[in-house]
């Protein structure tokens, strides 16, 4: 961990674990020490409502006496996993198909981890973007909650118009075009 003022420090780590629900969840420091508590106001405050276990996270902790505690994320980067959970519509569509759609600001409609899909609208438009766990997962996140702002790539399933990238809207630039961008 890189040193900062008061007993802060920036460290880079891996999420043990989340629970949405219960509002906290656990990061082990790439450089040991104890597990870092990371509170969901903390994740709020970077754009997110969740976080997938096994994201690499960059994050500002402080020591307490308590133990040690994130006080601010910086980035989020989603789990080195195999892309073996691939949904049946995007199977065949190209990468570079999904790369060139645009990226569009929607709201999370509703969305249940235990179904493991939901939906979002784009602003805009009234179409229902159906939203499958899996692309979530592969994007760094675990959960949404109703409102929650996303930017996505939408393309053309099976089944009509589906997610096939999310983000945290607060992690989208604007290029000069006044484009979104990840």
């Amino acid at each position: 961990m890189s040193e900062q003022e008061n007993d802060s420090v920036v460290t880079t780590g891996v999420v043990k674990w989340f629970d949405p629900a219960k509002g906290f969840g656990f990061v082990v420091s790439e450089e040991g020490g104890p597990d870092i508590l990371l509170h969901v106001n903390v994740l709020r405050n970077y754009g997110q409502s969740s976080v997938a276990d096994g994201a690499r996270i960059e994050l500002t902790a402080h020591k307490t006496n308590r133990g040690v505690q994130a006080t601010q994320v910086h980035a989020i980067h989603p789990p080195q996993m195999a892309q073996t959970a691939l949904l049946s519509d995007i199977v065949g569509v190209d990468p570079e198909i999904v790369a060139a759609a645009p990226i569009e600001p929607a709201r999370v409609k509703w969305f249940d981890k235990s179904k493991g899909f939901g939906f979002a609208n784009v602003f805009g438009k009234t179409d229902d973007i159906f939203l499958h766990i899996e692309v979530l997962r592969q994007s760094g996140l675990s959960d949404l909650q109703p409102g929650e702002a996303l930017a996505l790539r939408v393309i053309m399933g099976e089944r009509g118009h589906m997610a096939a990238e999310v983000h945290a809207w607060e992690t989208v630039t604007i290029n000069e075009a006044g484009q979104a961008q990840s």
